[in-house]
C-alpha cells in the first residue's frame, strides 16, 4: 500500500533547539523554501497550521500557489471563528488557484483562551455542535445547493456558492480530535481522521472507535498520524539529536508550558501531557517513540527516533493498523524535510529514492535516469 507523506510548514517560526536557542522567523521566503523543497523531494502534501501565534493559513497557502505545482496543501478550516458561506467561497477559490490541490483540516477549537481572544465563548462540546452545523451547510453549498438553515448556531437564508471547486463535490476534509464529540464529528463528516502520535495500541483503539462510529452512517474514513521525526544514519546519532533538541530547556520553562496545557479543555492535549507527565526521565513512551517535543510544544508532542530502518519499521507498524497518511515534521523543518526524504523514502511503499537527474542523493540509484543520460550522450 502506498503511503501519503505530508510535511509541516512552521508558520509560527522555526528553530534548531526547543526553548532558548537559535530561531528563524516565519518569513514568506523561508516558508516558500520549505514548500519547494518538500515538493521537489516527493512529499505528497504540506500541513499549513493555525493558531494565534501562526501566520494566517489561507494567506500563506495562497502565497504558495505560484511556487508549487504538484504538492497538496492541507489548510486549516476554523469552524468556530468563521461562517460556512464565506468559507465555502474561500475554499472554492483556493482550490481553483491550486488546480485541485486543496485539502482542508477542520479545527473546531482547542484552546478556550485563544478562542476568547477571537470573541468566541463556547464550551468544548458546543464547539463540536457548531462544527457539525457548519460542515452541514458548507458541504451543501459546495455541492451546488441554495441553502436555508435555521439551527442552534447558524441562521442562514438564501446562501449560494457561485464558484465551483475543482474537486467534486468539495476538497477533502481532514480532522483530528480525541474526545467522544470529536469522534462523532469525524464519523459523520470527514474524509480522513488524524491522530497525534500515541503508542500504536492507543492509536489502534482510536481507529477502531472512529471507524465503528462512521459505519453507523454508512461511511468509511481514512486514517492518518501526526508525528515529529528525528532520523539519522545511526541510532546513536538520532538519540543524540533528540537529546540536543531539548538540551536548552530548563525546568521552569517546562513547568510553565505544562501548566498552560493543563488549562486547556482539549482531550488530545491532555493525552499528550499524560504520556510523559512533564518528566525528562520518562520520554521514550514506546519503542523509539519519544515524547520530548511535548515538554514545551502544544499539539503533536511525540517523535519517532532512530536510524532509517528503525523509523521505517515503526511507520509500517502504524500502517499495519490501517494508517495511510503521515503528517511529519522535524527541527529545523527545511533541513529535516530533505534529510527524511533522502533516508526514509527509499524504504517506504510507493515512495521513490530522491534523485536529481540521475545523480544519487539517497536510497537506491536511479538506473533509468542514468540509462536515459547515456542514450542522450551517444
Amino acid at each position: 500500500m502506498s503511503l501519503d507523506i505530508f510535511w509541516f510548514l512552521p508558520t509560527s517560526g522555526d528553530t534548531r533547539y526547543l526553548g532558548k536557542g537559535s530561531g528563524r522567523p516565519p518569513s514568506n521566503a523561508y516558508l516558500q523554501q520549505i514548500a519547494v523543497a518538500a515538493e521537489h523531494h516527493g512529499y505528497d502534501g504540506l500541513l499549513v497550521p493555525t493558531g494565534s501565534s501562526c501566520l494566517d493559513p489561507w494567506v500563506v497557502a495562497s502565497s504558495l500557489v505560484p511556487v508549487t505545482q504538484r504538492i497538496k496543501l492541507l489548510v486549516a478550516l476554523r469552524t468556530s471563528i468563521s461562517g460556512p458561506t464565506a468559507s465555502a467561497r474561500q475554499a472554492a477559490t483556493l482550490d481553483q488557484a491550486l488546480k485541485g490541490r486543496l485539502l482542508l483540516n477542520v479545527v473546531p477549537g482547542g484552546d478556550a483562551a485563544e478562542l476568547a481572544a477571537e470573541g468566541v465563548h463556547l464550551t468544548h462540546d458546543e464547539r463540536y455542535e457548531v462544527a457539525d452545523e457548519f460542515l452541514t451547510v458548507w458541504k451543501r453549498l459546495l455541492e451546488g445547493e441554495s441553502v436555508d438553515h435555521q439551527g442552534k448556531h447558524f441562521q442562514i437564508e438564501g446562501a449560494k456558492n457561485f464558484f465551483d471547486p475543482v474537486q467534486k463535490p468539495y476538497p477533502p476534509l481532514y480532522f483530528g480530535g480525541s474526545s467522544p464529540a470529536a469522534h462523532q464529528l469525524a464519523a459523520k463528516h470527514v474524509d480522513a481522521y488524524l491522530t497525534w502520535g500515541e503508542p500504536p495500541a492507543a492509536v489502534a483503539e482510536k481507529i477502531a472507535d472512529v471507524r465503528a462510529e462512521a459505519a453507523k452512517y454508512g461511511r468509511e474514513v481514512k486514517v492518518g498520524v501526526r508525528l515529529h521525526v528525528i532520523v539519522r544514519e545511526t541510532r546513536e546519532e538520532a538519540w543524540q539529536a533528540a537529546d540536543k533538541l531539548i538540551a536548552n530547556l530548563d525546568d521552569e520553562t517546562i513547568q510553565k508550558a505544562q501548566e498552560n496545557f493543563s488549562r486547556m479543555d482539549s482531550v488530545g492535549q491532555r493525552r499528550m501531557a499524560e504520556l510523559h507527565g512533564g518528566r525528562r526521565d520518562k520520554l521514550e513512551i514506546s519503542p523509539d517513540l519519544w515524547a520530548g517535543v511535548g515538554l514545551v510544544r502544544g499539539g503533536a508532542g511525540t517523535a519517532l527516533v532512530g536510524d532509517p530502518e528503525t523509523v521505517a519499521q515503526r511507520l509500517q507498524e502504524y500502517a499495519d493498523l490501517g494508517v495511510d497518511t503521515f503528517v511529519l515534521s522535524g527541527y529545523p523543518h527545511l533541513e529535516e524535510a530533505i534529510r527524511f526524504a533522502e533516508l526514509i523514502f527509499p524504504l517506504l511503499p510507493g515512495k521513490q529514492a530522491v534523485t536529481e537527474e540521475g545523480v544519487f542523493t539517497g536510497g537506491a540509484f536511479d538506473a533509468r535516469a542514468t540509462q536515459s543520460r547515456q542514450a542522450s550522450a551517444s
